[in-house]
């Protein structure tokens, strides 16, 4: 197909393709003539897939060059380029240094433990979970996640991972994998609120 055509297929503009060419995010198409090119199903999936970097999980272009290099690299395993995506969508944290901090890391390690959960030690989630720690305990609250955990394990093995096409094209696998954890994810956190809002009610509507 041509770029128009790569343009109406997938939605995006042709000005905004030509960018992502230039930038290596996009693989050139195969060369026709001096200012033709055909683009195929895989520049489709590309799109998609740079798209769900930009728009849902709202990655800069220097994180999607990331990603887009490990799912051109074939031999890194499916696992770690995986993980180079869902490190990307992580909140970089700052360590705290402190008894605070250190007591915290601990006890995330220590659930990792529990769960039987393999996690990188570079894990920048490991860190995020131990900086909402460090701030629940200020604020007074309890500090036992494993509920959370248990319900968290479920839900990933049960149905989340079952998602990924880990068979199909790399950059679908990626695509499924960023779409999964910041959709899901918002919708995991709202259907909770709504559930408060349910047992509020259960419990108080006397009052």
């Amino acid at each position: 197909m041509r770029m128009s055509e790569l343009s109406a297929v997938s939605g995006v503009a042709i000005p905004t393709i030509k960018y992502y060419l230039r930038e290596g995010l996009l693989h050139q198409g195969e060369q026709l003539a001096a200012t033709r090119a055909d683009y195929d199903d895989s520049h489709v999936r590309r799109l998609r897939l740079i798209r769900a970097l930009l728009e849902v999980g709202r990655l800069p272009v220097a994180s999607i060059k990331q990603v887009i290099e490990a799912v051109d690299d074939e031999s890194l395993p499916m696992h770690f380029m995986l993980g180079t995506a869902h490190y990307a969508l992580s909140s970089p944290v700052e360590p705290e240094p402190g008894p605070a901090w250190d007591e915290a890391l601990a006890q995330v390690d220590a659930l990792l433990s529990e769960m039987g959960w393999t996690v990188d030690e570079a894990a920048p989630t490991r860190d995020e979970l131990a900086q909402t720690l460090v701030r629940i305990r200020q604020l007074g609250l309890t500090t036992d996640l494993r509920p959370y955990a248990e319900a968290a394990d479920k839900l990933v093995t049960e149905i989340e991972m079952d998602t990924i096409p880990f068979g199909g094209p790399r950059d679908a696998a990626v695509e499924a994998l960023v779409l999964g954890t910041v959709l899901y994810g918002k919708a995991f956190d709202t259907l909770r609120r709504l559930a408060q809002e349910s047992e509020s009610a259960r419990r108080l509507s006397g009052s």
